[in-house]
């Protein structure tokens, strides 16, 4: 170790302490701003904007839609100016939940994770997963397996009771890893000859009625329904006798008058 008066290092600091103390903080150099000359300025003035000043909601509540957007030119002075409405590309929320489906076997079934005409980002294109819980009608994600599937929808042709569970579909962006859409499909298989599945059926004559009345309030186009319910037999039944009701009660009060009047003649007569 060097003695102290040797040494270069005390002598470099009292001298950077010396010039500290000469130069006050008010003299310290600031970098000034850069000017903007006159033209630029006028151009910056004259530059308009062209940008969205409305928009519609998304067309869909999850996955891929579209949106109807009011683009204009906006001036510096807040003038807007060649306004033209353009649809652009917009995303609901990711999850579209749970469809519950119920098929008898032996009936052809697809389930559409997206449509074919389904908006896209420019060029984009769209890459799809399928998973499935076998027999089971849940949203556990854990309780799912991939299947070997890429297409935007699944064919069953025909559907059979091994289908029945529930199918997730996954759709992304091609080269991207976050889903952009989810749904669930819950398929449940049954026997064609369980349970019939028309719903025309099952329906009361009170309820086919009022059905028939809500078609009729529509407007022309239910003219057809309207004449085929006319044409019922249950209506006609119920026209028949309605109609012998009020017949016999017509005859009844015939009966009585009569009755009445030969009861006031044999009381004349006495």
């Amino acid at each position: 170790m060097k003695p102290l008066e040797q040494s270069h290092v005390p002598g470099l600091v009292l001298s950077a302490l010396c010039v500290l103390a000469v130069v006050s903080p008010g003299e310290v150099p600031v970098p000034s701003e850069v000017p903007i000359s006159e033209e630029i300025l006028e151009q910056l003035r004259a530059s308009v904007a062209r940008i969205a000043v409305n928009s519609t909601p998304c067309s869909v509540t999850c996955g891929p839609g579209l949106k109807l957007e009011e683009l204009c030119e906006v001036t510096p002075a807040g003038e807007r100016r060649n306004c033209s409405l353009v649809s652009s590309y917009c995303l609901g929320t990711f999850l579209c939940g749970l469809r519950h489906l119920t098929v008898p076997t032996g009936q052809p079934l697809q389930l559409p994770c997206l449509a074919p005409d389904a908006p896209r980002p420019g060029n984009h294109g769209y890459s799809y997963t399928w998973e499935l819980a076998r027999g089971l009608i849940t949203t556990n994600d854990l309780l799912f397996e991939p299947l070997r599937n890429s297409s935007p929808a699944l064919s069953f042709s025909p559907a059979r009771e091994a289908h029945a569970g529930t199918y997730r579909c996954d759709v992304r962006l091609r080269g991207t890893s976050k889903p952009i859409k989810r749904v669930y499909f819950g398929l449940r298989v049954i026997p064609g000859d369980l349970v019939g599945l028309s719903f025309q059926q099952s329906l009361t004559w009170e309820q086919k009625l009022e059905g028939n009345l809500k078609e009729g309030s529509a407007g022309n186009g239910s003219r057809e329904g309207r004449e085929r319910f006319w044409e019922q037999e249950e209506f006609s039944e119920a026209v028949l006798g309605i109609g012998s009701g009020v017949l016999g009660a017509i005859l009844l009060s015939l009966l009585l008058c009569c009755c009445q009047r030969l009861w006031r003649r044999r009381g004349a007569e006495k």
